[in-house]
């Protein structure tokens, strides 16, 4: 049964993604997919808008009012659709510090979102998906290398576990996607492997689910998120994700 857990929209997630809320449903629909969850991105603090965000005069106001409508037209999308697909409305959290908990539980007070994408976009507060220039400079405050600076992503990405025990995680191993060699087997670095161990070990016991984000290919890695040896190592059950390519209208992962 085709299904994804994962996608986004240039209606609520302008910059990050293409066409309508409803143009992705239908695109769901022309694909045959039977369940199709809709994750828009929740809002952030000022202090975290991206460049694009603050260039158009953003602000955590705007970020609560994209948030509501953005259920808003979910809920009518889910009831007109209804016949032809099974729509489930959550969202994907964007886990930066301690204090993100906060406004996670916000959304999740406001609005009865069946559930959450855990993610992790950040590092020592800077986006480590966003470009070269932001990566290199969570690299330098994680110690300079990349091997510091996964061991502290998947660090960070357990203290999201532990606090959350999101339903799905999502990209797993979005760390590797700016780092100098993102191919490089992570079994060559101990610490870091044994830290992924870690949490995959963690997510099952609480029986989550890692995604199978297929957005890595179309970004330029041979695998996807996350890697095979990533799998093979996982107790953890896999959710299965639309092909990234589906982006062209609107339908993407990280």
């Amino acid at each position: 049964m085709p299904f994804s857990h994962h996608s986004h929209s240039g209606q609520f997630c302008p910059g990050h993604a293409q066409n309508s809320l409803e143009d992705v449903i239908q695109t769901a629909i022309s694909k045959k997919m039977q369940v199709f969850c809709l994750t828009e991105h929740m809002p952030r603090h000022k202090e975290d808008f991206y460049p694009e965000e603050l260039e158009s005069g953003n602000t955590e106001e705007s970020h609560a009012a994209n948030e509501a409508a953005y259920w808003k037209e979910a809920v009518f999308l889910r009831e007109k659709y209804a016949s032809q697909i099974k729509i489930i409305i959550g969202f994907e959290i964007d886990w930066i510090r301690p204090a993100s908990k906060d406004l996670i539980e916000r959304s999740l007070s406001r609005f009865p979102f069946e559930f959450f994408v855990g993610s992790v976009h950040h590092m020592h507060t800077v986006p480590i998906d966003y470009d070269q220039p932001m990566y290199a400079q969570a690299r330098d405050k994680a110690g300079g290398t990349d091997e510091r600076l996964f061991e502290d992503y998947f660090d960070a990405q357990l203290d999201m576990l532990k606090q959350l025990k999101p339903l799905v995680v999502g990209h797993f191993d979005l760390i590797r996607l700016k780092s100098d060699d993102m191919e490089r087997s992570f079994t060559t670095w101990p610490g870091v492997w044994s830290k992924i161990l870690r949490n995959l070990d963690f997510i099952a016991s609480y029986g989550g689910i890692l995604e199978l984000n297929s957005a890595a290919l179309r970004k330029g890695m041979t695998e996807p998120y996350p890697k095979a040896e990533i799998c093979k190592a996982s107790t953890c059950p896999f959710a299965k994700h639309l092909m990234a390519d589906l982006m062209v209208v609107g339908i993407r992962g990280a």
